[in-house]
């Protein structure tokens, strides 16, 4: 046997072993998972809903389909979680945007404070922050089971009399899907002396791995 003919069987047998060790030795790759994000076991449907949006029109199941939507509960009168928040998520906005270009990704503002939220005022609120967010609110009655069914909760504390009252809520911010479904949510980060809101980096970190999965 001559030498090109030796290095050309060693080289044979290295490809093969390289094959080998690649199907069989070599750990499997593990697909990127949502590192902050709390995914539901099963995404749950929306009971019927029907709320207003901050332009007058009629905000419902409907609404929600065709598009990723990030729902905050809050209201305008709220001193610090909810107004950082929407700051959060301004700032990461247009690379939101940027990641979904066939089902777009919305921001909505739910108002849980019918009562001092008006139209007008929800308009100029979201307006604030960024013009493409969606604010919506109604009646108590529709908007507490509403709330409920995205895993949300809100409570007024204290009597409405007092014009400064504050409403009790969450803080998370819950992700549907474009079946218009409820599938997680982002939790607030909670660190002594810092306000407990849901961190607007992690977001955007997941949100890629979220919209490749589904």
């Amino acid at each position: 046997m001559n030498q090109r003919t030796t290095v050309g069987l060693v080289a044979f047998l290295a490809l093969c072993a390289g094959i080998v060790g690649a199907l069989y030795i070599a750990p499997p790759s593990v697909e990127s998972q949502p590192e902050y994000f709390q995914r539901y076991p099963e995404p749950r449907a929306i009971s019927p809903f029907t709320l207003t949006s901050h332009e007058g029109d009629v905000f419902d199941n409907s609404s929600l389909k065709g598009q990723w939507s990030l729902l905050f509960v809050g209201y305008t009168f709220c001193p610090d979680i909810c107004p950082t928040t929407m700051a959060e998520l301004s700032g990461i906005y247009p690379e939101l945007k940027a990641l979904s270009r066939v089902e777009p990704i919305r921001v909505v503002f739910v108002s849980v404070d019918p009562n001092r939220d008006s139209i007008t005022r929800l308009s100029e609120y979201v307006s604030y922050f960024n013009e493409e967010f969606i604010a919506v609110t109604g009646e108590h009655k529709a908007l507490f089971p509403f709330v409920r069914n995205l895993g949300m909760m809100y409570a007024i504390a204290e009597s409405t009399d007092n014009p400064n009252y504050l409403v009790d809520h969450s803080a998370s911010v819950v992700l549907v899907d474009p079946e218009a479904r409820v599938i997680g949510r982002f939790k607030p980060k909670r660190e002594p002396g810092k306000l407990s809101i849901s961190d607007s980096q992690q977001i955007l970190a997941d949100m890629p791995i979220i919209i490749s999965k589904q």
